[in-house]
């Protein structure tokens, strides 16, 4: 309708225009010059007319919401890898060719498992010639006592010399530590065809197998290694001067031991941000401090009944530290930060925006605690403060937080 009341207003302007040339005409003619002053004079005095002002623009809607006051507690984080307690590298004690594995790769395996079968021939050979040797060493030892008791008396009358009885008697002691060590053979002999079945040591998680079937394997053969992971352990350090701010605490963690009453619970964040279901408890504060990191190892222990967490995995230790007491949140979106510095848009009783420069603490959550600056139930703009001055009126109305669905 304004493009239409405008278009329609040059028309008369140029109706008028070409009137007064007409006039001019009939007068006496128009030169050049004058026909240009005409020209100019008619528009300098059109664009003199009064145009009605345009209407002045709404104040700008910004979303608000009030400063909360209430008491917060503070948690810290800390890089953690996971590790069973035990790790157990299966490793034969005998030498021999693989016969058999009798485990899957990556599944749980129970305290006595088969894992590997060595070919046991050679052993049972090696078995049936330790029982020979203990049976001929036996038989020796029955003569030589035999051949005591029938010449000892023969001495005692001197129908032999002493000598023969001294000989019979040294020839009893011989082969009576010849049967000890053919026992010690056989036991020996035993022990190494037993251990030609290798059995898991503990329960946990078997992995890979470094050894096929056909393989000689050995004593210095890493078959594969058995981890426990329930309960499992995640492994972090902290700066020395984080440890003498929570001393007392870590002091009590120890003289508690694995029977605390009330274990300081832990949580463990999974690299997908995702809390593990389970709490977990501080077991272990090593008793130094690294001389080359300036830090010293602590470990959480959580249950970990169906294996979700793996040895070599990373995450975060969640840890509750303290508690700020009467702490001022703003969301963190109100916040702006330039160079360093930090300050908020407040909304004045008069609905007017006021910038005011503010220092912050702790960021928890979405929030962030203000600790200087801000008073208890004033009004900050989170959204909408880049379309506003120092000053300017504003209509506000409350923000509303989007709504997410989160797994802790």
């Amino acid at each position: 309708m304004q493009h239409e009341l405008a278009f329609r207003a040059s028309l008369l302007r140029m109706a008028k225009l070409r009137r007064f040339l007409r006039l001019r005409s009939r007068n006496g003619g128009l030169d050049f010059a004058s026909t240009v002053a005409s020209f100019l004079f008619f528009f300098l005095a059109t664009g003199c007319e009064k145009r009605e002002a345009p209407p002045s623009a709404p104040p700008p809607e910004v979303e608000v919401t009030d400063v909360v006051e209430q008491n917060v507690p503070i948690y810290q984080e800390w890089v953690a890898q996971l590790n069973g307690q035990v790790n157990a590298d299966i490793t034969p004690k005998v030498q021999g060719y693989l016969m058999k594995k009798d485990y899957s790769e990556g599944f749980f395996v129970r305290k006595g498992q088969l894992l590997y079968q060595i070919d046991p021939r050679p052993f049972v050979a090696a078995l049936d010639q330790a029982k020979a040797q203990l049976a001929v060493a036996v038989a020796g030892k029955s003569e030589a006592e035999n051949n005591v008791a029938r010449d000892r008396p023969l001495a005692a009358q001197s129908a032999i010399p002493q000598k023969q009885l001294d000989t019979d008697i040294s020839n009893l002691a011989a082969t009576t530590a010849q049967v000890d060590a053919a026992k010690a053979s056989l036991v020996e002999a035993q022990l190494n065809l037993s251990w030609t079945k290798i059995f898991s040591p503990i329960d946990g998680i078997a992995g890979i197998s470094n050894a096929n079937v056909g393989d000689l394997v050995g004593t210095t053969t890493k078959m594969t290694t058995v981890s426990q992971v329930n309960p499992i352990r995640a492994y972090f350090n902290i700066s020395e001067s984080e440890y003498l701010g929570k001393a007392q605490m870590i002091a009590r963690l120890i003289q508690g031991g694995r029977n605390q009453t009330k274990p300081l619970p832990v949580k463990f964040i999974q690299t997908n941000g995702i809390a593990f279901p389970a709490t977990g408890k501080i077991v272990l504060v090593n008793r130094e401090v690294a001389s080359q990191t300036g830090t010293i190892q602590l470990a959480a222990e959580f249950p970990n009944k169906d294996g979700i967490l793996r040895p070599g995995g990373f995450g975060n230790i969640h840890i509750q530290t303290g508690t700020i007491d009467h702490a001022l949140l703003v969301p963190q979106a109100a916040v702006i930060e330039v160079q360093s510095m930090y300050q908020v848009v407040v909304v004045s009783p008069d609905n007017k925006a006021m910038f005011r420069p503010v220092k912050v603490g702790e960021r928890v959550g979405k929030d962030w605690i203000i600790t200087e600056g801000m008073k208890p139930g004033e009004k900050v703009i989170v959204e909408g403060f880049m379309k506003v001055r120092q000053g300017t009126p504003v209509s506000t109305k409350p923000y509303v937080v989007a709504s997410v669905n989160e797994s802790n």
